[in-house]
């Protein structure tokens, strides 16, 4: 047997191994069911951005409504606790000026690797006031947050459908304080 032979016979070997790999990664990340489908927005892409599913169980009365610089306009529309130990914000951004607006880059946050990886709501944060804790954005395995990505303007009168994953608070813990960098800080219950 050639070396040759033998070096491409092991890279396909290899090849097969990850696809393997990833096939059975894919079908031990699902959990089985349909009944958690609804409430995990799927995560970020490189490419394209990512885009939430469509928001079920919302009310038409928002939970909050966050003001921010140059016209935009937060309303947090649900806050979900999942039996996966997470929470879901889901929400509307909206331009209430007269003119298009570029969404600041102060909303992805300050840390390296969460920018790195594009515009996102990376910077957003629970606080547990009563175990005075403060919660983080979820990352994917590759560090992208899980949260609406690849967003720059939105024009005059525009709004744009976000959501964002954060570690759930005790189980005790039904009202957190929701911040967003340069928007004011409002106070959500959790549902669920």
């Amino acid at each position: 047997m050639s070396i040759r032979f033998t070096a491409k016979a092991s890279r396909g070997m290899v090849a097969l191994t990850v696809v393997a790999g990833l096939a059975l990664g894919a079908v031990g990340c699902d959990g089985g069911g349909d009944d958690h489908k609804a409430d995990s927005p799927a995560s970020a892409s490189k490419a394209g951005g990512s885009r939430p599913s469509a928001q079920e169980g919302q009310s038409d009365q928002p939970l909050a409504e966050l003001k921010g610089s140059d016209g935009l306009l937060l309303q947090v529309t649900s806050a979900r606790r999942d039996s996966g130990g997470f929470v879901t914000i889901n929400g509307s951004l909206k331009n209430d000026g007269a003119r298009s607006i570029v969404i600041p880059s102060a909303l992805s946050g300050n840390e390296t690797e969460i920018i790195r990886n594009g515009r996102s709501f990376g910077g957003a944060t629970l606080v547990d006031p009563k175990g005075k804790k403060r919660y983080y954005v979820l990352r994917d395995t590759e560090g992208r947050p899980l949260t609406t990505t690849g967003f720059s303007t939105i024009k005059a009168g525009d709004s744009l459908a976000v959501f964002m994953q954060f570690p759930a608070p005790p189980a005790n813990t039904d009202e957190v304080e929701f911040q967003l960098p340069t928007f004011a800080s409002a106070s959500i219950q959790i549902s669920g």
